[in-house]
């Protein structure tokens, strides 16, 4: 008689890495807690052996193996060995996750919502007025949905403002910020980020991708400054605006110089995208090995089939290293030109992670294009460290210190 589930994420035996999250979640959604067995078969999942389990992954397109007692007594015990680098993490809870993001069509899709739906994880929607009346108290786990924190309006405005959904995007965030009580966008904004910090500092986890990395340090740090031109809130900036930057109110970024040209689609030389030189052909990043019985946290967090993971842009491609916090984890590199791609923190009693780049399985993906077809790519390791983030919290909490 089996006893157990073992998902393998192996990179031969799983035939959908995606959906496998799904089915983890799934059995967390109905109270039965699931050991992920880190640097196992590519961080492999073992549930207990329930027959709709087992119909789900069937339908999904999961590779599952039935084991006995005495088979995954076994396998704990290899992980259990000091000799290995592995560890069994106990998840008990599914977290309840929030997409930050506007409720309208946009002219790009998200990479975090496109996997969650793939894997049918569920999530609520939720912008600024949820924000900023604290519903984020309802959540453990936030995504930041391709944002300008800063009220730039992801400066696009050189080349999109003639754009009727430019147009039509800066005249709903007027409104909505209006209906908030505020004269500008940039203020408005700047509230829901003190909310979502708050968040964070409270106990909370946020991942975050592309612009909403860099653009919501810097809404932190020009706290109380205006550093937005008079085409995005009516005024000029206010002079010397630079030296007024407080990088001590950020998460991960400092001595940071911001992009002072409203023309140019770039907010600061945190990004690397218009410096890097990599051909699309030699675009890799490489993650970092942790120790599975003393990093459980970073180990967690790069669980994959492969160490190798496609290089991929974005408004926000990558982080320029000299501009990251001395406190903050590196667990994804590109080694040839020192940028990072992927990064943890903590704050407070809460965690974040960023990661660079818009979609991992669209190189270089353009406003307006079609979104990624992830039947295409069950087997995304780039896609994988999305959904490592959103199975995070459900990891029986130790003490830490912070």
């Amino acid at each position: 008689m089996a006893s157990f589930i073992l998902i393998p994420m192996d990179d031969i035996s799983q035939k959908n890495h995606l959906k496998a999250y799904g089915i983890t979640y799934l059995s967390l959604q109905n109270s039965h807690k699931v050991k992920w067995l880190l640097n196992y078969r590519g961080g492999s999942f073992l549930l207990e052996d329930i027959k709709a389990l087992r119909d789900e992954c069937v339908i999904r397109g999961v590779s599952y193996e039935l084991i006995s007692n005495t088979k995954a007594l076994q396998i704990l015990e290899e992980i259990g060995s000091p000799s290995q680098n592995m560890q069994a993490v106990i998840l008990e809870k599914a977290p309840k996750i929030a997409v930050y993001s506007p409720k309208g069509n946009q002219p790009w899709d998200d990479a975090v919502t496109l996997v969650l739906k793939y894997a049918e994880i569920p999530y609520e929607i939720i912008y600024d007025k949820e924000v900023l009346e604290d519903k984020l108290l309802l959540y453990e786990w936030l995504h930041l949905h391709h944002e300008d924190f800063t009220g730039q309006y992801g400066k696009f405005y050189n080349t999109f403002r003639m754009t009727p959904w430019y147009i039509e995007n800066k005249k709903s965030a007027e409104k909505l910020a209006l209906d908030l009580s505020y004269k500008k966008v940039s203020q408005e904004k700047l509230d829901v980020v003190l909310k979502i910090r708050d968040f964070v500092i409270g106990g909370g986890f946020i991942f975050a991708m592309c612009s909403a990395t860099d653009s919501f340090d810097i809404a932190l740090s020009a706290e109380g400054v205006d550093i937005c031109e008079s085409m995005f809130d009516g005024d000029p900036s206010e002079s010397n605006y630079q030296n007024k930057i407080d990088y001590n109110k950020t998460f991960a970024f400092t001595n940071f110089t911001l992009e002072r040209n409203p023309k140019i689609y770039e907010f600061s030389n945190i990004d690397t995208t218009t410096k890097r030189k990599v051909l699309k052909t030699e675009d890799y990043f490489e993650l970092k090995e942790f120790s599975a019985k003393w990093d459980m946290i970073p180990s967690m967090l790069c669980q994959n089939h492969t160490l190798m993971v496609k290089g991929f842009m974005g408004q926000t491609t990558a982080f320029n290293p000299n501009t990251i916090k001395s406190t903050i984890l590196i667990m994804g590199q590109n080694n040839t030109n020192g940028e990072a791609r992927y990064i943890h923190g903590v704050k407070g009693k809460g965690m974040f992670t960023f990661y660079g780049g818009h979609d991992p399985e669209d190189y270089q993906h353009r406003v307006g294009d079609p979104k990624t077809e992830l039947d295409l790519h069950p087997n995304s390791p780039g896609y994988r460290l999305i959904l490592n983030n959103v199975l995070f919290p459900a990891a029986k909490k130790k003490k830490q210190k912070t």
